[in-house]
């Protein structure tokens, strides 16, 4: 029996030998050799991860990009729609220029007509029915006569809507048309338009429509005295 102990014996004898061995430590190649087995598959995710997201953004992008450009496309389409045509600025020794606008009874008016077979006198005010306008407006209506005499007509114009300005020329018996420029076309080419506001001024355009006299800005009193000044001094030349 004592062989048979003795073979066991040896047997278990190499078995704990193997496990000394696997308990020595590691050579610095076989770290190295772990390390970069347990990396490779992280950076191989990360790489592939990466790529994903680069895949995601690129797809993304142009969309992005295309729908700006449609929105783009869309507001200037729409404000193209929206925006008023535009005339060149009037300046002194210009003519006027062919341009429909509204009177008070809502009709059409083509402006270069208006000063064809007498002399014009156009006053512009920001806003009907309000305080100062009203002593503009007023006042040229208290010596409108002595404009008619001399071979002018007067008008007021104004971005008031054609109701408003009828329902101010009742109220005030204004004696001549009011002229409704909503969008500011020839308000603006006459130089007092800016910011969305209507400059306070006046104009004078002899017998064909020739710009002769301006006053931006002015004061709601002074400006029928100097313009009848001005169509004064005009007959008195002639």
């Amino acid at each position: 029996m004592a062989p048979r102990a003795k073979a066991t014996a040896e047997a278990v004898e190499p078995t704990r030998r193997s496990t000394r061995i696997s308990a020595q430590p590691k050579t610095e190649v076989e770290v190295v050799k772990e390390a970069v087995k347990k990396a490779a598959p992280k950076a191989s995710k990360k790489r592939g991860a990466d790529a994903a997201e680069e895949k995601e953004t690129s797809d993304d992008a142009p969309a992005v990009k295309k729908s700006k450009a449609e929105n783009s496309g869309s507001e200037e389409a729409g404000d193209a729609s929206e925006a008023a045509p535009a005339l060149s600025p009037i300046d002194i020794g210009d003519d006027l220029p062919s341009y429909t606008l509204k009177n008070e009874k809502d009709e059409d008016v083509d402006v270069a007509t208006l000063a064809a077979e007498k002399g014009l006198v156009v006053f512009l005010v920001p806003k009907a029915d309000t305080p100062g306008c009203t002593t503009q407006a007023c006042g040229f209506r208290d010596i409108y006569p002595d404009f008619t005499a001399h071979g002018f007509n007067v008008y007021c114009l104004s971005a008031d809507k054609p109701t408003a300005q009828a329902k101010w020329q009742t109220k005030k018996e204004l004696p001549y048309p009011l002229l409704s420029d909503p969008k500011r076309v020839l308000i603006t080419a006459l130089g007092a338009g800016e910011g969305g506001k209507t400059k306070r001024s006046h104009f004078i355009f002899a017998k064909g429509g020739k710009l002769v006299d301006k006053k931006v800005p002015v004061k709601p009193a002074d400006s029928p005295k100097l313009a009848l000044e001005f169509v004064k001094s005009r007959a008195a030349e002639s």
